[in-house]
């Protein structure tokens, strides 16, 4: 007996370690691939924020400088459909392009149109959507890469070769600034706070008094700050000594870059007062900590929101290895089906209940899931069942399934990327301070990602059906013996884990481009938290991906993305080496 056991045990070794090199030479092969391509990077074509290429017979337009469009940038969602770029009143905009440049001034102070047509405005000039040809002065729109002419907004495949965007000169903005000033009495704080961040970038045409009087009357904290901030880099700008290190005593508490550069700036001037450099210094050493502490803050957020997403990639796919021995080359590609399965949702919702397009994403989740559990069921029925116990075999095959999933969305969506649209209540950013950031879409995949994992442990050790997936893979005979359908049983884990990945193609479209070969992008990272954290390890997953997410940014900012690939991938193979069974190690029967 003791002889059986033994051997028993090394053969389940055996298989074990087979397993491991099998993918430890995958996740090398497929990131030499990422490298090579991202060496290359540089010369695909230009890439438009959604994704699609630029046509190449876009036409060249005027530039605006970067100070102006933040001048007039309002944080609010770009205008992508030529629907939503009606006015009450058509002409008041087409007459401000035409018009010169005294006339743009008088517009400008005293509009002809609605109030609606003027933000509108302000947001086609921000979003660079506002354009003129200048022979006859046609006003054009542009959304989504296409040309729309202006009022009647039809499209045009005619590009004119003189077509010029237009903006704002130094004298019309200030014109504009009037709108952030009345934005002070709003009654909404968002609407306030973001009137200050206007204002604070036209520092130098501000009236003190306006600011001192908002501060004071400004019940809001986080408002009253920010506008306390700003007097006093009014006070400091334009006060005497005295009065420059009163002002200095509350810069010093920012972490505002632009505060750093007044400091800056008035540090190399000559014939300063020895105290007030003194104090200078003293506030440059304070809010240079403090970015530098924001900005660390910043990048530990990026790392954790990097970390989730490659748990959502990579969860249910060590354990579709640990738990049925099975290496699923097309996982990838099931993530890439919740993808395109929300994208569909979307569209129904914009034709059929276009007053609930905000909430397409609550229904998309569930049809996500359902899609590629189905999918996933019936590739478990048809090709990996035949092949239980062949790793090699089950490889070729999952591979093969996941070229002919790529190209049936090729065929089926074409070969460009689609547009997934960002709900509005997950657009935007939580300010935590002037340096410090953080968008509405990465903390809801941080908290997605927590909320599937909890349900993924629950589902596996607390209920009935996680029993039963548990005693067919540790006792195949034995469960079949005590009446458990084990056929049964592995199609319905193989579409839970597939329907995880559904859920997590549904949360990546929200961060990054959905097109046929979106699994790719993802599977070698999978790969990398299988060979880490360990086959059949939710835990072990759950820590490589936080050490992999958080150890590729910092390694990112300082060597860049190509070398920290690079890097990482030493290391996972001098930590294989040490430890090939990885953070974690199956134990028992699970291990055959």
């Amino acid at each position: 007996m003791s002889h059986y056991s033994s051997y028993y045990k090394s053969d389940a070794q055996a298989n074990y370690s087979n397993k491991i090199f099998i993918i430890a030479l995958l996740s090398l092969a497929l990131i030499l691939i990422s490298i090579t391509s991202a060496a290359h990077a540089h010369e695909t074509p230009v890439v438009h924020s959604h994704g699609e290429k630029l046509s190449t017979n876009t036409v060249a337009v005027t530039s605006t400088a970067v100070s102006e469009e933040t001048l007039l940038a309002q944080n609010k969602q770009s205008l992508t459909t030529p629907a939503n770029l009606a006015i009450s009143k058509g002409d008041a905009i087409e007459q401000f392009v035409a018009a010169d440049f005294t006339k743009r001034q008088t517009m400008l102070n005293q509009w002809p149109g609605s109030v609606e047509s003027l933000d509108t405005l302000v947001e086609l000039i921000k979003n660079d959507e506002l354009y003129q040809a200048m022979v006859g002065k046609p006003t054009y729109l542009t959304a989504k890469m296409e040309l729309f002419t202006y009022p009647a907004k039809q499209l045009t495949t005619e590009w004119p070769s003189d077509l010029a965007q237009v903006a704002l000169t130094n004298t019309l903005r200030s014109a504009c600034l009037d709108k952030p000033r009345l934005s002070l009495s709003s009654n909404d704080p968002t609407q306030r706070m973001q009137a200050v961040a206007i204002l604070a970038d036209n520092i130098e045409q501000l009236d003190p008094a306006l600011i001192s009087t908002a501060a004071t009357n400004e019940q809001d904290d986080d408002v009253k700050t920010a506008l306390s901030t700003l007097q006093a880099r009014i006070d400091f700008r334009d006060g005497d000594v005295t009065t420059q290190i009163a002002a200095l005593t509350v810069l010093a508490d920012s972490d505002s870059p632009q505060v750093l550069v007044d400091v800056k700036k008035a540090l190399a001037a000559d014939d300063i007062d020895p105290v007030l450099k003194s104090t200078l210094l003293d506030a440059e050493e304070s809010i240079e900590q403090r970015i530098t502490l924001s900005t660390w803050i910043g990048h530990l957020f990026t790392g954790l929101s990097t970390a989730s997403i490659l748990l959502l990639a990579a969860l249910g796919w060590p354990l579709l290895l640990g738990y049925l021995g099975v290496i699923n080359m097309a996982h990838g590609e099931l993530i890439m089906i919740g993808a395109y399965a929300t994208y569909m949702v979307q569209n129904l919702f914009q034709a059929y209940f276009p007053s609930m397009t905000g909430w397409y994403l609550v229904a998309a989740i569930p049809v996500a899931f359902l899609v590629s559990a189905i999918i996933g069921m019936i590739i478990e029925r048809i090709i990996i069942r035949p092949l239980y116990g062949r790793e090699l075999e089950t490889l070729l095959a999952t591979f093969g399934v996941s070229l002919i999933l790529m190209q049936l969305v090729r065929m089926i969506f074409g070969a460009q990327n689609v547009e997934v649209s960002n709900v509005d209540w997950l657009s935007g950013a939580y300010q935590v301070s002037s340096s410090l950031v953080l968008p509405f879409n990465r903390i809801a995949i941080i908290g997605f990602t927590i909320i599937i994992l909890m349900l993924l442990v629950y589902l596996l050790n607390k209920t009935r059906f996680g029993l039963f997936v548990r005693a067919v893979t540790q006792n195949r005979q034995m469960a079949r013996a005590v009446g458990i359908s084990s056929a049964r049983i592995d199609m319905l884990a193989f579409g839970l884990v597939q329907g995880w990945a559904g859920l997590a193609g549904c949360a990546l479209a929200q961060v990054g481009n959905v097109g046929p070969d979106l699994g790719q992008t993802y599977i070698i990272d999978a790969f990398l938290v299988v060979v880490v954290g360990g086959v059949g390890q939710v835990w072990g997953a759950v820590l490589a991906s936080l050490g992999l997410g958080v150890s590729g940014t910092v390694l990112e900012i300082g060597i860049g993305a190509v070398m920290a690939k690079i890097v990482l991938l030493v290391l996972v193979i001098l930590f294989i080496q040490k430890r090939p069974q990885g953070l974690f190690a199956l134990k028992g029967r699970f291990v055959d």
